[in-house]
């Protein structure tokens, strides 16, 4: 059965989680733009969802797939000398933490993405596995070496006591 409640709503109510998502995965400079792919791609298969699907997960493997292939596009992409003009970022000016971006991409691209869609989106080991493609014990090790990671190398989750 099909989904009868607008997308406009699924936007509303997932838009922040996958954009921390993207962000997380890609960095703060691609992450609007997988945010926006990711839903063009799932707007376009919104009417073919089933009804009891998880939402949620589902647009974290969309935002999955759309990440990877902003990762692929700019390993293909050719170096310049002149790079053109940014325009300048909106929104909220303290959302930019210089240290995390360098320490998440300090993880490998497996860790980042098992951090991010388990801690970020809140999905369980199971779903992440499934988004991966490996198994949940592998999705739950990921997760684990990827905050371990983060605690030596991110000053403000080092400060903070692991078993919380």
């Amino acid at each position: 059965m099909p989904r009868t409640e607008p997308f406009e709503d699924v936007v509303t109510a997932h838009g922040a989680t996958v954009l921390r998502v993207c962000r997380a995965v890609v960095g703060p400079v691609d992450a609007e733009d997988a945010w926006s792919e990711t839903f063009l791609a799932a707007l376009r298969a919104w009417p073919r969802l089933d009804a009891d699907a998880n939402v949620e997960a589902w647009l974290v493997t969309i935002a999955h797939r759309k990440a990877i292939d902003l990762v692929r596009k700019d390993a293909r992409s050719t170096p310049t000398d002149h790079l053109p003009d940014r325009p300048a970022r909106q929104g909220d000016p303290h959302d930019h933490d210089p240290d995390l971006w360098r320490a998440l991409a300090g993880l490998t691209d497996r860790q980042r993405q098992a951090v991010a869609y388990h801690h970020l989106a809140g999905l369980p080991h199971a779903e992440v596995a499934a988004i991966l493609g490996s198994t949940p014990a592998a999705a739950r090790r990921a997760c684990a070496d990827g905050i371990a990671a983060l605690r030596r190398t991110y000053p403000l989750l080092a400060e903070e006591d692991p078993h919380d």
